[in-house]
């Protein structure tokens, strides 16, 4: 149950002044809360402002900065009405120093001479332009008599905001929340506070609402390290208790006699890399201990996780266990399932593929053949967590794609008391903080080498002015047995986004290349998916069309070019995804990055590493150092906890406080239940991890 002290912060947004139906709908929509769920007053505090605004009043019109912000004392001049609709309003106003133009689109004329009476003082408040070589301001933001000055804010917040709600009607609804902000035990250590002159949360929270200077939402200063390292030990203790529970369920010792492994790596056409002898021998000293397993394989694209993971899942079918491979998509599990297939036919191990097509008696046949312990290796979708999916005996779980298994679904598996071993792979590269962010309940193994003979892809930047000479060039490669990936931003066709869609591309080069060419997306059904996948992979498609539907974890080893169209639309990990589809065979791979218009500053810079380096991990750093923590953990990475407080390309130094001091804890107070492990439970209701706070009462 969440304290009682927290209910004022998770009471509804409308039981705030001037809060009605609509208006919580406009909040709910501003804050993206699920419709499901209601916006609470929480929710409005942690939205923080973007910018700060000086508002304070200039000497005279002469010295407003064009492009700034100006709070000008003036003598209202002439209004001049337009002529005729769609011209603007304007209203010269004046003072010792020079003049300006107040311009207004689609005004209320009486309105405008009430505010604006001609001969008297004003204040004005907006940002000034210049147009015509005559100095403007549009639609200024506070237009008060000088009585009134106390109403125009000197040093004030800007929000991020939505049709209908403006920084006005916010700006109340954070006072009244702010006040009802109760008074919190502390959490934090009393040295840790000292040392970092932070105030309480109350008051940090406070002082970022309300500004005191330009400078004072600058991510580094006091009050938002406060709330940012909240956040981060809120998280570090959520993953420690989770750990600290699966720690708990003892596993079992498994150390097989390595026949299986042998017989494996006998038949393998390569030798493993030094990263993957060293994860392999990690994983094998964690399986033969008593307690459970629970590590990350982080592993570039194409740095060889798969064969590690059988290999781990060897030792446990040696010592008599069974193992399942997840993965998120029937597509990957079909792929899975051929590799290790490949990899172990000398082994005898039995492995079976279980998704949502195997149906009727199938499917009852091998639910009942993995009951009985006749299958040794499942490789399924993530519905393997159903209760219908029985084990003799599971010994290992190996969770592939370990962005899209997040921290609620190993709570789920705490949960549900089952003891085997996890292990959890990811071909998404993540910069160290983010690592420790989302998987610090886990050790971590990484592969840093790329297997033996694998080439490098020569990546190449080219505007879209230049297709038709790449589509010629595409057409001699495909009569040369080239297999080809060109992705789109895009499923279908929007009048908001200006990029080419997957059908647009995939209708021009059917047009071109007839039936050579194919499409995938996320919107077809799972079989059809597969269907085409197979026909890629067979051949009798040479040209595929996709969206980022084939990012994670496909892999044709004869397709060898990569086209993305509106490169300049994608992140940088998401880049190095998609050129991980291609360079996996013995033929020389291209990618070919397409963009469209002048680059912004951001996308060149993005593009340029691209064509600069297949360091994934390279890759990652500066693509956090590009676009933040935030971005990083948007959709594209959907289960990585992103953060509201926190911003990790500023606090990544807290971070690792935060861990240490989540340890220190759970090592001197497992439960916590002393005084300050109280107020850490009220820490943990207060960033929504009531989840770690239940295994606390489940023991």
């Amino acid at each position: 149950m969440r304290p009682e002290i927290l209910n004022p912060l998770f009471a509804s947004v409308d039981t705030l002044k001037g809060v009605g139906k609509r208006r919580a709908d406009l909040l709910q929509k501003l804050l993206n809360i699920p419709d499901d769920e209601g916006a609470r007053i929480l929710d409005i505090l942690f939205h923080l402002p973007w910018q700060v605004v000086d508002r304070r009043l200039r000497e005279n019109i002469a010295g407003a900065e064009i492009g700034g912000t100006a709070t000008l004392d003036v003598t209202v001049g002439a209004h001049t009405r337009p002529p005729r609709k769609g011209l603007p309003y304007k209203v010269n106003v004046f003072d010792d120093s020079g003049e300006l133009t107040l311009v207004f689109f689609s005004p209320r004329a009486e309105y405008l001479a009430k505010q604006l009476p001609e001969g008297e003082r004003r204040l004005i408040s907006g940002e000034t332009t210049e147009f015509g070589g005559e100095l403007q301001m549009a639609h200024p933001q506070y237009i008060v008599d000088p009585d009134s000055k106390a109403t125009i804010p000197e040093i004030e917040p800007v929000y991020p905001l939505t049709a209908g709600l403006s920084g006005k009607i916010l700006a109340p609804l954070i006072a009244e929340g702010l006040a009802s902000i109760p008074a919190l035990p502390e959490w934090i250590d009393a040295t840790l506070l000292n040392n970092h002159s932070w105030s309480s949360f109350k008051v940090a929270i406070s002082e970022l609402h309300h500004p005191k200077d330009i400078s004072a939402l600058d991510p580094t200063l006091a009050p938002w390290n406060r709330l940012a390292y909240d956040e981060l030990l809120a998280g570090q203790l959520a993953l420690g208790l989770v750990r600290q529970r699966l720690r708990r369920s003892l596993g079992r010792r498994r150390r097989g006699d390595g026949s299986l492994r042998r017989k494996i790596l006998d038949g393998l056409s390569f030798t493993l890399t030094t990263s993957q002898e060293r994860s392999v021998e990690e994983i094998a000293d964690d399986i033969g201990r008593p307690d459970r397993m629970l590590r990350l394989l982080q592993g570039d694209v194409g740095s060889g996780k798969t064969i590690v993971a059988l290999l781990a899942m060897a030792i446990v079918v040696e010592s008599g266990a069974q193992t399942v491979l997840m993965a998120p998509t029937e597509i990957l599990v079909q792929q899975h399932y051929d590799t290790l297939t490949g990899f172990s036919s000398g082994a005898g191990i039995k492995i079976a593929a279980l998704t949502g097509r195997t149906k009727g008696k199938t499917r009852a046949s091998l639910l009942e053949d993995l009951k009985l312990g006749k299958i040794d290796v499942l490789v399924t979708t993530h519905a393997g967590f159903q209760d219908d999916v029985q084990f003799r005996e599971l010994g290992l779980a190996v969770i592939d794609e370990q962005h899209r298994f997040g921290v609620h679904q190993r709570l789920a598996l705490a949960n549900k008391g089952n003891n085997a071993d996890l292990l959890v792979m990811t071909a998404t590269p993540i910069p160290r903080s983010l690592v420790l962010a989302a998987f610090g309940d886990m050790d971590v193994s990484r592969l840093l080498e790329k297997p033996a003979g694998r080439k490098s892809i020569d990546t190449r930047i080219l505007p879209q002015a230049r297709e038709e000479e790449l589509l010629l060039r595409l057409d001699i490669a495909m009569k040369a047995g080239a297999r080809v990936y060109w992705v789109c931003p895009l499923v279908e066709e929007s009048d908001l986004v200006p990029a080419n869609s997957a059908e647009q591309r995939f209708a021009m080069l059917e047009s071109r290349f007839g039936s050579r060419v194919g499409i995938i997306h996320g919107r077809m059904k799972g079989a059809d998916k597969v269907r085409v996948m197979e026909a890629f992979t067979e051949g009798s498609i040479d040209l595929l069309v996709a969206t980022t539907v084939i990012e994670v974890g496909v892999d044709v080893p004869d397709a060898s070019i990569m086209i993305v169209e509106n490169a300049e639309r994608f992140g940088l990990a998401q880049l190095h995804q998609l050129r991980g589809r291609i360079g996996r065979g013995p033929t020389q791979s291209s990618c070919i990055l397409l963009y469209q218009g002048e680059l912004s500053k951001n996308a060149e810079a993005r593009l340029t590493i691209m064509r600069e380096t297949e360091d994934g991990f390279r890759i990652a750093e500066e693509d956090l150092r590009l676009r933040g923590e935030g971005d990083l953990l948007g959709t594209q990475q959907s289960g990585v906890p992103g953060f509201r407080l926190a911003r990790l390309e500023h606090h990544a130094g807290l971070l690792d406080i935060a861990r240490q001091d989540a340890r220190h804890i759970l090592a001197q107070d497992p439960l916590l239940k002393s005084d300050r492990g109280q107020s850490l439970q009220v820490l943990l209701h207060l960033f929504e991890r009531g989840d770690a706070i239940r295994l606390l009462a489940s023991g």
